[in-house]
């Protein structure tokens, strides 16, 4: 894609955030697309958000289970920007509005003590420099009409990042086995997903020097006190306007989200 070409599509999905109407995939209207021009897209929307008084706050990488990279035809894992405003209080109504298309998945999050910067960096880097972990729910949006995404799609739309809500009970990484930790979805009070820390490329710490990684490159650091979500522990589910979601990952604890009456403009 030409630099024309590349400002018009981020131009194009930077206004769907804006008016709340989804817009036709990216890759039909520009089939010459690549994962690297994808990127280059979820830059120039980000740069925009940072300009405009933003914060990035972390990162979330997406299709980390080995079912949704044979679903989407990749060998790898994406990755997203986290930003300040992403970030809700748990049990604090979360505008339903805001949101195009909101799905829910639950996670690890990790919080970073020291800055991880590749690449080279080892599991052992990477466990060195969380500082704790904390159950999560990420709030997943697609601002691709109907969710007709293809991977260039979701990697330009920043991973289909929606939101984020953290518990606030730390845990120390070296307190749990994130491969074995067991999760339990609900929705309403109704088991709606289950899932274990296994299902994301092994291990969620597998992830996170996955991503460092891949990031360390292209310049960016990932910075101390920096939030990463690694991966869904199971499927996403749907949000539903005045609903409840709650994750409870076991040697974690769990973490609610709650949602606003208000539907989607």
């Amino acid at each position: 894609m030409d630099a024309h070409a590349l400002h018009e599509a981020a131009t194009s999905l930077m206004s769907a955030y804006e008016t709340r109407k989804p817009i036709e995939p990216l890759v039909t209207s520009y089939p010459e697309a690549t994962v690297e021009d994808a990127y280059r897209i979820q830059q120039h929307v980000v740069r925009h958000w940072v300009e405009g008084g933003d914060v990035v706050r972390g990162h979330k990488v997406g299709l980390a289970s080995a079912a949704m990279q044979r679903q989407m035809g990749v060998d790898q894992p994406d990755y997203g920007h986290l930003t300040g405003t992403m970030f809700h209080l748990e049990h604090q109504p979360i505008p339903s509005g805001r949101f195009l298309q909101p799905r829910i998945e639950p996670e690890v999050a990790f919080v970073l003590g020291s800055a991880l910067r590749g690449p080279g960096v080892t599991v052992a880097d990477a466990v060195r420099a969380v500082d704790f972990v904390l159950p999560a729910l990420e709030i997943v949006d697609s601002r691709i009409r109907d969710w007709r995404i293809a991977l260039v799609d979701t990697i330009a739309d920043n991973a289909s990042s929606g939101g984020v809500v953290l518990g606030s009970r730390p845990t120390a990484l070296g307190d749990v086995d994130l491969r074995l930790a067991g999760c339990l979805l609900h929705a309403d009070g109704e088991l709606a997903a289950t899932g274990a820390g296994g299902a994301v490329l092994g291990s969620p710490i597998n992830a996170l020097v996955w991503l460092a990684n891949t990031v360390g490159p292209l310049g960016v650091t990932l910075e101390p006190g920096h939030v990463v979500l690694p991966g869904s522990m199971t499927r996403a589910i749907p949000v539903r306007p005045g609903g409840t979601v709650v994750a409870t990952i076991a040697g974690l604890g769990s973490v609610t989200a709650v949602f606003s009456e208000e539907e989607a403009r």
